[in-house]
């Protein structure tokens, strides 16, 4: 399904977890890909797997630091015609302790980075007239839950803004689209765990098979199963999708 020899994407978040997957499904789909991340160490680990990945260092946050980004990306491999906003952080905490520190840090990461991402990214593919936005949101960002106010609240407006881009940017050749997975293999999910093992005082895996029971597939997904979402989205005959929300979560929500 979709060969993207000639493409070159961009991944932020792409040195673990979704993001890693998603690289290394779009390399070996013939895209030459840049991920970027703020540590470079995973980030090499994932250009070892695939010679089509090379590596670039960015915070998200800093408006410089993403307009380097973008710089680099094209001189290394040309023009970026895929990007994919991966780069967040997430935290659980009833509202009564989600301090205004962390609120903040978790819309400057999640919403504000995802901004000034798909802003540079809109510049770009201006002058291609043609290219594909994904956002990676959750189903945090179509669905409340208790003590996610942060980070719930972060991922809608990520939604919001990938609904805006995709009316704003429509008929031009680029489309807009956000992938929401559910709880998924990666770091989050590991911590999630150990945060309901403290909590309840319950072993791994009664701690794991709670998050499971969310899914009505029973199970939890699992990063290349996101990144399948991904593919289909920005490879040929993906023309006609923007603005939507797709969830990958085995039916918890749609």
């Amino acid at each position: 399904m979709g060969d993207l020899s000639g493409k070159h994407a961009l991944i932020t978040g792409g040195g673990t977890g979704i993001g890693a997957a998603i690289a290394l499904r779009l390399a070996n789909a013939g895209a030459k890909v840049t991920i970027s991340g703020r540590r470079l160490a995973p980030l090499e680990e994932q250009c070892a797997k695939n010679a089509l990945i090379k590596a670039a260092t960015v915070d998200v946050i800093d408006p410089e630091s993403v307009a380097a980004m973008f710089a680099g990306a094209r001189d290394k491999n040309g023009p970026v015609d895929i990007v994919i906003a991966n780069a967040d952080i997430g935290k659980a905490a009833p509202i009564g302790k989600t301090s205004l520190e962390m609120w903040n840090e978790t819309m400057q990461v999640n919403l504000t980075g995802t901004f000034l991402t798909l802003k540079h990214a809109a510049a770009v593919m201006a002058e291609l007239q043609w290219g594909r936005m994904i956002t990676i949101a959750s189903t945090a960002g179509l669905m409340g839950s208790a003590y996610t106010s942060a980070y719930s609240a972060s991922k809608h407006g990520v939604i919001g803004l990938t609904r805006c881009l995709a009316v704003e940017l429509a008929g031009s050749g680029v489309t807009v689209n956000a992938v929401c997975p559910g709880f998924t293999e990666t770091d989050m999910v590991k911590k999630s765990v150990a945060n309901i093992m403290k909590k309840t005082g319950r072993d791994e895996e009664f701690a794991r098979k709670a998050l499971a029971d969310t899914n009505p597939l029973g199970r939890i997904i699992q990063p290349e199963e996101v990144a399948a979402a991904v593919l289909w989205l920005v490879g040929p005959g993906s023309d006609a999708i923007t603005g939507q929300s797709i969830s990958v979560c085995g039916g918890a929500t749609w």
